[in-house]
């Protein structure tokens, strides 16, 4: 009887979690016009930005060439809209956008491939206006950090 009935439990949830993972509501809506094959300077708008320190990035200083770098992004700024993270010489730049709750603490994560080494720009859009941080990612071709 209890084997019956834990089948029928992990039968039931199973179910229910793949009915909730192939649902399309749930899935992220990703926009093509978020993320244009133009150049770094395109795809930010002729706003003042303002670089500051209130932006921490974490991430390596040196990574191997198309390995899933892992960013971090958090912010002690107030009332943020959204963070965007950039790549300055990858093909297409605009590499992830968080849209946040003002309620929310500003932490996001992702994790990037990159080609050559290039500057990692966070853009960080408050009510008060758009921040800047930027960070440089020497990509090599191996292990070995030459």
């Amino acid at each position: 009887m209890a084997n019956r009935r834990e089948f029928l439990k992990k039968t039931v949830v199973f179910t229910a979690s793949a009915l909730v993972t192939c649902s399309p509501s749930l899935h992220a809506q990703w926009s093509a016009e978020n993320f244009p094959p133009h150049l770094l300077d395109d795809s930010i708008v002729n706003r003042e930005i303002i670089d500051t320190d209130l932006i921490e990035i974490k991430l390596p200083k040196i990574a191997e060439k198309d390995v899933a770098i892992a960013i971090t992004v958090t912010s002690s700024l107030e009332n943020i809209q959204n963070i965007a993270i950039f790549v300055e010489k990858n093909p297409i730049p605009l590499v992830a956008k968080f849209n946040l709750s003002p309620e929310l603490d500003a932490f996001v994560s992702a994790r990037l491939k990159m080609t050559e080494t290039s500057n990692v720009i966070v853009l960080v859009k408050t009510y008060d206006g758009l921040y800047r941080a930027k960070e440089q990612v020497k990509i090599i071709l191996g292990g070995c950090g030459t």
